[in-house]
């Protein structure tokens, strides 16, 4: 049995981390921090996990106790994971991160779009960013993992088997996405408000993004060279999911898209490539770790257009995290990650 600890269980990519955990056969759960919540029992704060975790509760971070872990999780702010990724490493205990704090290569790029010193950037180096559909081999002898974020899974995973065929033009791709509210976590904001985010739309973040410099490197790599990217995120009223609508100029005849994209991902677990000339459906990822992807060429003209759809808890978030650690230690792909979709 693989020991895991949680650091930062109380927002909503913690508990997803232990509704997920808590059917898969091979791990269980040590320790789960939260300094604002200490003492108090994981059910207590999240009755949907009553009859799972009756005997867990939330404590101060400790080292030593995460140290025991084989692997411990951070579902925490950016910055926390720079304080004590290194130590738990030094110690054995392997780390899959769910902030940004080690997604961007470039320490100094990261300082100027997070606004503060990286903590740890002697680790940047042996960091393996979490994408299994492009680092899978990585991942499996990876010590630190950094799960991408929602926003650059579901972009990436749409414009991938374009850019790396070289099938558009780099410098002109379009991200519009839109993601539910929990996409800004669990604490207390006036925009997150029912009043507020309710029967309304809003674009954010159209002049810089912080998601856009890890979906400009990924995308980079895919690419063999910098990609020019437009990426504008929306704010929708729902509670979960993201809906990446993707627009590339294509700079040949492409060939056959649908078959193209069906043969990219034909041995991807957790990516659906749906029927030619299909609208994927947010509501049809919920609760699931999967990215529903489609492709059209309107008019069979020079555009083509990919629709992605991802949870962005699961498959943008808690899923590929747990993902991550099946393959870190050898174990089925789909441990705890083989519920469907919860419909309506």
């Amino acid at each position: 049995m693989i020991k895991v600890g949680i650091v930062g269980g109380t927002g909503y990519t913690g508990v997803e981390l232990l509704r997920l955990l808590a059917r898969h056969p091979e791990v269980r759960v040590e320790a789960i921090t939260s300094r604002s919540e200490a003492g108090l029992g994981v059910s207590e704060l999240y009755p949907n996990l009553r009859g799972h975790y009756d005997d867990l509760r939330f404590s101060e971070p400790d080292p030593a106790r995460l140290a025991a872990c084989d692997a411990v999780f951070f579902a925490t702010p950016h910055g926390v994971a720079h304080a004590l990724a290194g130590d738990l490493l030094d110690r054995g205990t392997r780390v899959i991160d769910l902030s940004a704090d080690f997604r961007l290569r470039d320490a100094a790029e990261w300082e100027a779009w997070y606004g503060q010193p990286h903590g740890a950037p002697e680790l940047l180096d042996e960091a393996v960013y979490g994408l299994p559909e492009v680092h899978r081999e990585r991942i499996r002898q990876a010590r630190l993992i950094a799960v991408p974020g929602c926003y650059p899974t579901a972009v990436q995973l749409g414009l991938l088997p374009l850019l790396e065929a070289g099938l558009v033009d780099a410098d002109h791709v379009i991200a519009d996405c839109k993601s539910g509210v929990t996409g800004a976590g669990r604490g207390a904001k006036v925009p997150s408000l029912l009043a507020e985010a309710s029967e309304s739309m809003k674009a954010y973040g159209a002049s810089g993004h912080r998601h856009l410099p890890e979906i400009r490197q990924g995308l980079g790599d895919a690419a063999g060279g910098p990609v020019g990217l437009t990426f504008v995120p929306h704010l929708t009223p729902m509670i979960r999911g993201i809906h990446a609508t993707l627009y590339g100029r294509l700079t040949g005849e492409p060939g056959d898209l649908q078959a193209r994209f069906e043969e990219r991902f034909a041995e991807e677990p957790f990516v659906d490539v749906m029927p030619a000339g299909s609208h994927p459906e947010t509501r049809s990822v919920k609760g699931a770790n999967v990215c529903r992807l489609a492709v059209h060429r309107p008019g069979d003209g020079d555009t083509v257009v990919v629709l992605s759809v991802i949870d962005n808890l699961v498959k943008g978030a808690s899923g590929q995290a747990v993902h991550n650690l099946n393959l870190m230690f050898g174990l089925d792909e789909h441990a705890g990650l083989d519920a469907p979709a919860m419909m309506p």
